[in-house]
């Protein structure tokens, strides 16, 4: 009997010994691994400890700071992981993130941020920047309620923050919403400002935030298709950028000086530092096409016959007179095409406010030194260069 429950043993004794190491998660490993891929940016997280328990890691005490900011830590929590797996390249996968509420009251006010969740959050082996996948991602990031109260009076709330990161081939696509906006003005007490917040219809502001684009990290082209603020009764601004050359080695070369920063113990100098590699690096990037453009909901005919008011004329008296100072102060510009086309589309728009952008898209993309230099030296030729177009009602 013994002789047959041998073969039985040894395979289960087998079978531990190759399942146990796969299955057993080092939480202290991921948090570690967490930790260098958040630091990569400057950000700073330390933990007390990293409970697992199955595929579920819970880590304690966590505190977040920034490097270079004489800021106090940030008291985290509690963050607890779920779904969490190994990948076969040593970092890890978690299926969703859950963060403690944050409840924040000092005297005169309180803040408070609610339901704070990521989904799909991928922790690389190495924060070493070389491919994608050495980055910190996720698949999506989500948090509900939003408040900001002044004396027990709701000032500023949102009701939820969402965002989305697509991973394709040579990048990722991202999008987000800011939903729910709303911001209450009544409180303020300066007369002036009072008045003016009253007379503007701003005395509630309720709007959304969205924002759309993508990055391909072997060009390092990175476009915002949408950056859009939408506000009842005020209008709709929305802003557009596409440059290049923000490539993984140009992000590295940011990191580095991040880090040489931090090793300076003169935090001042470290500072002036990092500043002035970070522009010099930068201008290693090219300027495709930018745009800002914003269309009215009724918030022009209001700042016209407000200003109108402080002046003693009507808001279309106050538009006139500004039709007339408008050429004269172009003047200093000295762009003779660019002034006919500010003063042309200023004339449309103040007739009859619907519309108003400007544009830049040169023939060609412009390396940023080469901005920098026609900046310093003839900034009267930057229109020209970046082909900047002023356009209203269109």
């Amino acid at each position: 009997m013994k002789m047959m429950h041998l073969p039985i043993m040894l395979t289960s004794v087998t079978f531990l010994t190759l399942a146990g190491p796969a299955l057993a998660l080092d939480g202290t490993d991921m948090m570690r691994k967490l930790s260098a891929a958040t630091s990569a940016d400057g950000t700073t997280m330390s933990f007390e400890n990293a409970e697992v328990d199955g595929d579920t890691v819970t880590a304690t005490g966590v505190k977040v700071g920034y490097l270079n900011l004489v800021l106090d830590t940030l008291e985290v929590g509690n963050i607890v992981f779920k779904g969490v797996k190994e990948t076969d390249a040593g970092g890890y996968y978690v299926e969703s993130v859950s963060l403690p509420d944050v409840e924040m009251k000092q005297e005169g006010g309180d803040f408070s941020v609610k339901d704070i969740r990521v989904a799909g959050l991928r922790i690389p082996s190495k924060a070493e920047g070389l491919t994608l996948d050495d980055f910190l991602l996720y698949d999506s990031a989500s948090i509900g309620a939003i408040a900001f109260n002044i004396a027990d009076k709701n000032v500023l709330s949102i009701e939820s923050t969402v965002s989305n990161l697509t991973r394709v081939n040579t990048g990722f696509n991202y999008d987000a919403k800011v939903a729910g906006i709303k911001a209450d003005l009544s409180h303020i007490e300066e007369a002036a400002l009072k008045d003016a917040i009253e007379k503007l219809g701003l005395t509630t502001i309720d709007g959304v935030v969205t924002m759309s684009g993508s990055w391909n990290t072997e060009s390092g082209r990175v476009k915002i298709d949408e950056y859009n603020f939408d506000f009842t009764n005020i209008g709709q601004l929305n802003l557009a950028v596409d440059f290049s050359g923000y490539t993984l080695d140009l992000i590295r070369s940011l990191q580095n000086a991040v880090k040489a920063a931090d090793a300076n113990s003169n935090k001042d100098e470290a500072n002036q530092a990092a500043s002035l590699a970070m522009m010099a690096l930068m201008q290693q990037m090219t300027f495709n096409s930018a745009s800002i453009r914003f269309d009215d909901a009724s918030i022009t005919r209001k700042a016209l016959d407000y200003a109108g008011a402080q002046q003693g004329v009507t808001g279309e008296q106050f538009a006139q007179s500004l039709k007339t100072l408008l050429p004269v102060m172009l003047g200093q510009l000295n762009v003779p095409e660019l002034e006919k086309q500010i003063s042309t589309a200023v004339d449309i728009y103040l007739a009859e406010p619907q519309n108003f952008a400007i544009s830049a898209s040169p023939e060609k993309p412009v390396a940023f030194r080469t901005i920098a230099a026609a900046a310093t030296e003839a900034p009267n030729t930057l229109s020209t260069i970046l082909g900047v177009k002023v356009i209203a009602n269109e």
